[in-house]
């Protein structure tokens, strides 16, 4: 069993021993600890709640919910949703902040609590602190009988949330609908099965296929949106002649597509066409962490804007978004993150711009992706021996490339020419990964193997 406890939120396997599972004891003390900081940060006394379509999702649901009401929460349940729509809520409802019921890409096992603050954003590294050390040390006061909170569901936030993207002047229905666009989504049996359809038709779509479209929480297959989770949507696509497949991850923040050949277009380019598309026609500056394609950067410039990194992480992406004044940022894995709508990855919104986009252009799914340049990323890890002083293997490492373009903010990357690799160590396994990017597979792979190399040289010197 598994209990991950970090300052965005919780997250485990369900059952097992209370402290190292995600158990009922485990869901109540620390749904506990973020109604304490809710208290001790707001005036506000309702709560926004949302489940993905998790086989366990009714049962953290009314923990949560009952939990939240023994506090004196007023509790808003919408019910099954999508991380995005609760986002979106708490700010409609004026909550005082929101958590989602997700485990995102993890596998059934897994379900999590996400934390959200009055802005319906991730709530900060600091706030996250605060939480955790409560849950530990916190002595938690519950509420008399005459000020429990009360509970009400609220399903009227996915027609509202599909609205705000139809009303985006960047998306056009009326486009989309005349491209006659024939769509083949992967629901992976959850709330995209709900959402996305819904998308598509107010969108104008009217040609729909939907596989692994029950939302019973048991995936047909590992639900993060990589290419080896994606061939029977690849298969579907190529096999219907239809112009596109859309993949989404349980709870709907993450995107990517497939092309009309059945060929993907790869999920670090979910964020660099639309950025392209938005850019077309709203001149500024874009973010994306920085283990994601260096594409983003060149389109950015192409157009005219400045592309600044970010540490890995949503809560990083959007601080410096807001920084910067970006008009779009996100991450390479899928993740869009639109400012007029909320600052949150959002495939929905993802959705609505990447079909206007299409339906504009007039090209085809493949013919957009090859107006991009191309890059390769290849991903590995080093196991570490606990002993090993990561710090001095980085300082290591940056010495040997100190005449290279170097960023410490978080891990190490270093920017050569047209290349770059990001090293980065886990917080939740005693690892070091190793990210590079090159203009060629082979190229990438060289990096990192050298790199890799690097790192056992720098770790046997200071043995």
């Amino acid at each position: 069993m598994a209990l991950i406890k970090s300052i965005s939120g919780i997250r485990g396997t369900i059952g097992g021993l209370a402290g190292e599972g995600l158990t009922p004891i485990d869901i109540v003390r620390f749904t506990t600890a973020y109604g304490a900081w809710v208290a001790a940060n707001s005036q506000g006394k309702t709560i926004v709640i949302g489940r993905d379509g998790r086989i366990s999702g009714e049962m953290v649901r009314n923990l949560v919910s009952s939990t939240l009401q023994g506090l004196g929460f007023d509790v808003v349940d919408l019910g099954l949703s999508t991380t995005p729509t609760v986002e979106m809520a708490v700010v409609w409802e004026q909550a005082a902040g929101g958590i989602i019921l997700t485990a995102s890409h993890n596998p059934k096992e897994w379900n999590a609590l996400k934390l959200l603050n009055a802005k319906g954003e991730f709530i900060s590294a600091e706030d996250g602190a605060w939480i955790l050390d409560y849950a530990e040390h916190g002595k938690p006061e519950f509420a008399g009988i005459n000020k429990l909170g009360r509970v009400s569901t609220n399903e009227s936030y996915m027609a509202r949330h599909i609205q705000a993207i139809c009303d985006h002047p960047l998306v056009d229905a009326t486009a989309i609908e005349q491209a006659n666009f024939k769509i083949v989504v992967d629901a992976i049996n959850s709330t995209g099965a709900m959402f996305v359809p819904a998308l598509l038709h107010e969108l104008g779509v009217k040609n729909i296929q939907v596989i692994n479209a029950e939302v019973s929480g048991k995936f047909e297959h590992n639900p993060e949106p990589l290419p080896e989770n994606l061939r029977e949507l690849c298969s579907v696509v190529k096999k219907n002649n239809a112009n596109l497949g859309i993949a989404v991850d349980p709870d709907v923040d993450r995107l990517c597509f497939v092309c009309e050949d059945g060929s993907l277009f790869g999920e670090e380019y979910t964020l660099v066409a639309i950025a392209d598309y938005i850019l077309q026609h709203k001149q500024g500056n874009t973010v994306s962490n920085m283990s994601s394609t260096r594409a983003l950067r060149d389109v950015t410039e192409k157009h005219g804007g400045m592309y600044a990194p970010s540490a890995v992480g949503e809560v990083n992406v959007v601080n410096r978004m807001k920084e910067v004044n970006a008009v779009i940022g996100g991450e390479g894995n899928g993740g869009v993150i639109v400012p007029e709508l909320h600052y949150g990855r959002d495939a929905l919104a993802g959705i609505g711009l990447f079909l206007t986009q299409l339906a504009k252009s007039g090209k085809t799914a493949k013919n957009l992706r090859s107006s991009f340049p191309d890059y390769y990323i290849s991903k590995n890890k080093i196991e570490l021996d606990q002993s090993v002083n990561v710090s001095k293997i980085f300082a290591a490492i940056q010495d040997k490339y100190a005449k290279e373009d170097i960023n410490t903010e978080d891990g190490l990357k270093i920017n050569f020419e047209r290349d770059w690799v990001h090293l980065r160590t886990s917080n939740t396994e005693p690892i070091i990964r190793i990210y590079a990017e090159s203009v060629s597979e082979a190229m990438a792979e060289n990096i990192a193997k050298k790199m890799i190399a690097d790192i056992r040289e720098a770790m046997q010197e200071r043995i």
